[in-house]
């Protein structure tokens, strides 16, 4: 009896710890993990912080990496063709990934999905396949293949309406809700002040020009 309730007792343990780890390898993706900090990343790419741009002040930080190729070889070794970062304050809450052409050419969807569910486990759902010729040209940019997904985190397989590659959207479901609600004040304060801003630009401009050219009327010579 000791033995059995020993058994169903690790076997409980066991069930419970799944969700767990599942969130651990849906936040990470190769070297990066979501939640991560910008110096880390820069770590890890072998980045300046001259190569991040950003938008609204430091709130939303971007950074485009393009794994190095192996020495002797004409493309990655390892198909990744780039990978998009996004922070918001900072905090890595977005990966997005590009992968190289020719190393995914012929592939199915199917295919990829197997792939992926190798390492991550099956997907949640799983978007029903859509005839290239029935897709709009005024329709979304990338289409959902299959998701991953966990309370915290979304994995997506994603596959361009325009060019066929498939990718990869890793987001932290929080982050990117809270991401999403500040860019939408961020623009909506743009557009408020906005005017007021440009009419602030004409009147330095009109003023540095005034400046430049009453100091060049006491210099100038014909």
């Amino acid at each position: 009896m000791k033995t059995i309730r020993n058994s169903i007792l690790s076997l409980m343990i066991l069930l419970l710890t799944v969700p767990v780890l599942c969130a651990q390898d849906l936040s990470k993706y190769r070297s990066f993990s979501l939640g991560a900090k910008l110096p880390s990343v820069l770590r890890l790419t072998d980045q300046k912080l001259a190569d991040v741009t950003g938008t609204h002040g430091i709130t939303f930080q971007e950074l485009t990496w393009w794994p190095p190729s192996a020495q002797g070889t004409p493309r990655s070794p390892d198909s990744v063709e780039q990978i998009l970062f996004s922070f918001y304050n900072g905090e890595l809450y977005r990966i997005a990934v590009t992968y190289d052409q020719g190393s995914t050419e012929g592939l199915t969807a199917d295919d990829m999905v197997k792939s992926i569910s190798a390492k991550y486990g099956p997907p949640a759902i799983v978007t029903p396949i859509v005839e290239a010729g029935t897709i709009s040209r005024y329709e979304e940019k990338e289409k959902s293949v299959a998701t991953w997904e966990n309370a915290q985190c979304s994995f997506n397989l994603v596959r361009s309406t325009f060019t066929d590659r498939f990718g990869l959207v890793i987001y932290s479901k929080l982050i990117n809700s809270q991401a999403q609600l500040a860019n939408l004040e961020a623009t909506k304060l743009d557009l408020q002040e906005g005017p007021q801003r440009e009419v602030d630009r004409q009147k330095k401009q009109a003023d540095d020009l005034e400046i430049a050219r009453q100091k060049n009327r006491k210099s100038f010579r014909p």
